[in-house]
């Protein structure tokens, strides 16, 4: 659930993410190794750029995604791309607070009582939990049909964070074709020995786009994603238990006890 509403229901306590401050630092240290070592050994700016190897290595790694991809599963990936530098907000204490006084709220006026706050969640996986529950559905067939729905919702952020996953993969050995086929162009010019440094340099320009560019920003992005879904997951997982609990009738300090296992 992306942005915890304050126990009670209303507006969310902090409807903006905040910004990950160390997904920022990550990003700009590696394009400061990747240019400062450029400069250091000699380089120079000039030797990391290469049209032809972005052609080769970025467009080509983005040409393979598609080719392996549901145009679903791409378009949640761009969607939540955005994690990286501001994941989805989230609570559990106040979520774990808010469980636990619908839990009061229900022992004394009834499962009805909660009616006025099914509306007012705006997280969806939430609200139908919650209508679930002051529905009057059987706890059993609460937890089964909720369950359902979060594997759904985690495999398909799963299924997107494997996106950046898929072109880290890709990326290197484009980097060698753009390395080859760079070299195949140097073997040409042979008999041109001014030529034959240049091209080499530009020939393994493509092979640190590739390396570069799945190490330093798509692997990383989507070991980032997985464990940001794997978090949503776990909440999800808490807010079932609480709502269980509730449609059970127990008592509230056994479910705030329960539920406090899950903050830790």
């Amino acid at each position: 659930m992306d942005f915890p509403a304050p126990p009670g229901g209303g507006r969310p306590t902090d409807p903006s993410p905040r910004m990950d401050r160390l997904s920022l630092i990550g990003v700009v240290l590696a394009l400061v190794a990747l240019v400062g070592g450029s400069v250091l050994k000699g380089a120079g700016l000039s030797g990391l750029w290469s049209p032809a190897a972005f052609v080769i290595v970025i467009v080509g790694t983005v040409a393979a995604i598609l080719l392996q991809t549901p145009m679903a599963t791409f378009k949640r990936a761009l969607a939540i791309a955005r994690w990286v530098f501001r994941p989805p907000a989230q609570d559990r204490e106040a979520t774990i607070a808010r469980l636990v006084e619908w839990s009061t709220v229900a022992r004394r006026q009834g499962l009805l009582g909660l009616e006025p706050e099914v509306q007012a969640q705006e997280d969806p996986f939430l609200r139908k939990g919650l209508q679930m529950v002051v529905d009057g559905l059987e706890p059993e067939a609460i937890r089964q049909m909720l369950e359902i729905e979060l594997h759904a919702l985690s495999q398909r952020d799963l299924a997107a964070a494997k996106v950046f996953e898929g072109m880290g993969v890709y990326a290197p050995t484009l980097g060698i074709i753009g390395a080859v086929l760079g070299l195949m162009a140097v073997m040409k010019n042979l008999a041109d020995p001014s030529k034959l440094g240049h091209g080499i340099a530009a020939a393994f320009t493509a092979t640190i786009y590739g390396i570069a560019s799945a190490n330093l920003l798509l692997l990383p992005i989507a070991s980032k994603l997985k464990g940001l879904v794997q978090r949503q997951n776990d909440e999800r997982e808490m807010i079932v238990e609480g709502l269980i609990a509730i449609a059970q009738g127990e008592n509230p300090r056994n479910i705030e006890a329960r539920l406090n296992g899950f903050v830790a």
